[in-house]
């Protein structure tokens, strides 16, 4: 581990950063990074800022804010199995050839969204690396609070670990997910190791901008007002305590809640992506570093002068596309 001397100046600790944590090439682009990020904030759907508006009228504005954000491929299917609470929408994407399937968690703060957030990323990845899709629809707070959604991420898995042969003639599954969904991701690897054995049918898990920690415990950076981000203090804690009602932060250290507090034993290998002005760099950072210290193999990308949700800015998705679909790649084939 590099130790950062303390009486560096700012530019000599941003080099040492970039030799850790980006390539030349990233580093090359960062004033277009600043660019295309504050184009990006600006068109970025945003949750309300008032801690005065009623829940359910925020709630409400934020869900509103993503449907028009959100572009469906005529290539999803749905489909549905049976959830914890009744039915459960799954939205696949089924190549021709099957190497592998992915089960999907969305992002959206445990609040909004749905698995056609990212159908034209699937739709690319299916194409590319004979990958079926199975994304799930889990039931959303503010209404349906922990452990709802996680339920309903372990039911998905399980019903794959049962059913991914039979229905996609593959046995190999790989999981992955973006900020919420990275974290139900998390949540789902755990259990599916703890309470099925079963953790060896996944072979990968991508990780993107993810929050690992709801106790507190590790800080969330305050993007200053220089560097803008998606998220704001406000929304990151309003989303949590519809996710986590009542609870205090010495009972969010449960790593069903919080799985960087977990033993992260014998998991698969993850690629964690996150941008320097993400409000949750810190959970990526840490998680990444306690998955690798567990003895799991680790790939870590960092992108300078990027937000939370990044991987949708124009340089930054050049540069993750490739590499994700190579992690993907060698853990299909490994």
């Amino acid at each position: 581990m590099l130790t950062l001397d303390p009486v560096l100046s700012r530019s000599e600790a941003r080099n040492n950063a970039r030799m850790l944590f980006w390539d030349d090439e990233m580093e090359a682009l960062r004033p277009t990074l600043r660019a295309e990020a504050d184009a990006y904030i600006a068109s970025f759907a945003q949750a309300p800022q008032d801690p005065a508006m009623p829940i359910d009228q925020w709630v409400k504005a934020w869900r509103d804010a993503h449907v028009g954000q959100t572009f469906a491929s005529d290539k999803g299917i749905d489909r549905t199995i049976d959830g914890p609470a009744g039915p459960l929408r799954l939205r696949t994407f089924v190549p021709d050839q099957i190497d592998a399937v992915m089960l999907h968690i969305h992002g959206g703060g445990w609040v909004t969204g749905g698995p056609e957030m990212t159908d034209l990323l699937h739709e690319m990845l299916s194409a590319e690396l004979n990958l079926a899709f199975v994304s799930v629809d889990y039931r959303l707070a503010p209404e349906h609070p922990y452990p709802a959604p996680n339920d309903d991420c372990e039911a998905a898995a399980v019903w794959l670990l049962e059913h991914a042969e039979a229905e996609y003639g593959s046995t190999r599954l790989l999981i992955g997910g973006e900020s919420a969904g990275a974290h139900l991701s998390a949540c789902t690897l755990l259990r599916v190791r703890d309470r099925h054995d079963a953790i060896d049918r996944f072979v990968g898990a991508n990780l993107v901008f993810g929050r690992y920690d709801h106790s507190g415990t590790v800080p969330s950076q305050c993007a200053t007002p220089e560097r803008p981000d998606v998220l704001s203090n406000f929304q990151l804690r309003r989303v949590e305590e519809l996710y986590l009602p009542g609870r205090a932060p010495a009972a969010r250290l449960d790593p069903d809640i919080s799985p960087l507090h977990a033993d992260l034993h014998d998991l698969p290998p993850a690629l964690f992506t996150v941008g320097t002005d993400d409000h949750l760099i810190d959970d990526t950072l840490f998680m990444a570093s306690r998955w690798e210290i567990a003895g799991n193999r680790t790939e870590l990308l960092v992108y300078p002068e990027s937000p939370h949700a990044c991987i949708g800015m124009p340089s930054v998705g050049a540069h993750w596309f490739p590499r994700l679909t190579e992690f993907l790649r060698g853990c299909i084939t490994g």
